[in-house]
């Protein structure tokens, strides 16, 4: 069961003799200049956009081309060397948290578009492209990439590959997985693959659905071919007013059981509302216990039926205002505020913890009832923003890591909010990944003998287990251990929770 890899005479090395060990051997085949070791060039690959885990990396390599890459993955996987592949490290699950003796392996420098094809409505980019600069780049010919991410600005698409992104507006337009039809790359031994293909559909096992949202541990990917849809011709928001949040909560449901998929369904409630309103000014309700944002597209006659339609089930469902946005420009500043919740939270709080996971939408507004109680009971504050439209919850957890006891705190409050969704019948992660935040609610969500197929799986792949380990899938060593802690601790309370 996914056993530790034996000793081998390198184990036995002191970090700086496997570190110039492995800088020499990776020199030998590599331009200098791309290579990174010193501690002050490293430290700023020590963690990703999940700040409270951080690490070191053995060295960090900035490969120029594909040659390079696979160069630097055929020398690691020769000297048994960990690879970390990370793209511009916005990720929040510490999927990108360095290896203490492993090669960060950074896709900074494989940031071409190398073609946008207005005929097939594709574009061929390479994995360190930024999210936004693909619709940027389609825009001339009237089409966008459509998976829109809070961090687009800076995030880039081999991420997005890796974590099966989506955004405020996948309801409609759906993940990553949904907007890629090819995927190239190499294995960890160097050797080059391609997954899916130009086509809507490729011979053999669909390996591509498999890739997407592996986190890095399957394949380093180098090149994508991302799907791009036309601009609609119009795209209205209406915000809506909810005094409570069930009410909210009831509203989401109702508006898709109507038969409306919107183009983008999101709320935030209370707490959130404030701390975007004091950042952006976007105009929002301060004395809603939450909002809904709803987003209709299409040509101005369906716009302007759906709109109607959804302002209608809003009423029903109890909302007490209704705003519905005039012009572009007053659409974009009533989504700057669910765009910036993240700076925003970091306003407010000297350090925060957001979570990802997913319930079904008619439990909404019981898992944000149960967020409110863990509040109290571990005496912090959330802050709750989220994709509505599918259950995809992103609660925000305020601490202070410099305070006694918080960050600890902390962990444990995300830790029974991933496990209540999974008591509520969703799941540990929506869009973020595992990475190593969440591999302890793995073994809640899924029992020892799905967590070794998931291993035979990364196996297929990487049979030494050398890409990205200890992330996504936990041991059974880990599983037992946690639950020992659980039992010790009397946290099994949810009937429908696995026991060990």
């Amino acid at each position: 069961m996914n056993a530790p890899l034996p000793h081998t005479a390198a184990d036995l090395l002191s970090h700086t003799e496997r570190q110039a060990q492995v800088i020499q051997a990776l020199q030998a085949r590599c331009p200098a200049h791309i290579f990174l070791w010193n501690s002050e060039d490293t430290t700023p690959y020590e963690c990703d956009g999940l700040t409270a885990y951080r690490q070191r990396p053995l060295a960090v390599a900035l490969p120029e081309d594909e040659a390079q890459l696979q160069a630097v993955l055929q020398t690691c996987h020769a000297m048994d060397v960990p690879v970390v592949a990370r793209g511009a490290g916005t990720g929040l699950s510490g999927g990108a948290l360095p290896h203490a003796r492993g090669v960060t392996l950074s896709l900074a420098r494989f940031n071409k578009i190398l073609k946008v094809d207005a005929l097939s409505r594709t574009a061929v980019v390479q994995s360190g492209v930024r999210n936004l600069a693909i619709s940027e780049a389609a825009a001339p010919l009237g089409l966008y990439y459509a998976p829109d991410p809070s961090s687009q600005i800076a995030c880039t698409i081999g991420g997005n590959v890796s974590e099966n992104s989506g955004g405020v507006h996948c309801l409609k337009y759906g993940l990553t997985l949904h907007n890629i039809l090819k995927i190239r790359g190499f294995t960890m031994a160097g050797e080059p693959v391609t997954f899916g293909s130009d086509a809507l559909d490729a011979p053999g096992y669909d390996l591509l659905s498999v890739v997407i949202g592996s986190e890095g541990m399957l394949a380093v990917v180098t090149e994508v071919t991302v799907k791009l849809i036309p601009k609609p011709m119009l795209a209205r928001c209406i915000m809506a007013s909810f005094d409570n949040i069930p009410q909210a909560g009831d509203a989401v449901a109702a508006v898709i059981a109507a038969g409306i998929i919107p183009a983008g369904l999101e709320m935030m409630d209370k707490p959130m509302t404030a701390a975007v309103e004091d950042y952006v000014h976007a105009g929002y309700d301060l004395d809603a216990a939450a909002i809904l944002l709803c987003e209709s597209d299409g040509t101005p006659e369906e716009v302007e039926e759906e709109i109607g339609r959804m302002s209608e089930v809003l009423r029903a469902a109890g909302a007490t205002k209704i705003a519905v946005s005039r012009n572009e420009q007053e659409r974009m500043t009533f989504w700057s505020g669910r765009k910036n919740a993240f700076p925003a939270s970091g306003r407010i709080s000297p350090d925060y913890m957001c979570m990802d996971s997913t319930i079904p939408r008619k439990r909404v507004a019981d898992i944000l009832l149960a967020i409110a109680e863990m509040e109290k009971k571990y005496a912090l504050r959330c802050a709750n923003v989220f994709h509505a439209g599918d259950g995809n919850l992103h609660p925000l957890i305020l601490f202070d890591a410099n305070a006694a006891d918080q960050l600890h705190r902390a962990e444990l409050f995300g830790a029974e909010i991933l496990e209540t969704s999974v008591a509520m019948g969703g799941t540990v992660t929506g869009e973020h990944g595992v990475g190593v935040e969440k591999l302890n609610s793995m073994c809640v969500q899924f029992n020892a003998a799905e967590n070794e197929q998931f291993f035979g799986v990364k196996r297929a792949f990487d049979p030494r287990q050398l890409l990205n380990p200890g992330k996504v899938i936990p041991t059974l060593q880990r599983c037992a251990e946690y639950g020992r802690m659980l039992v010790r601790g009397g946290k099994l309370s949810h009937p429908d929770l696995p026991r060990f």
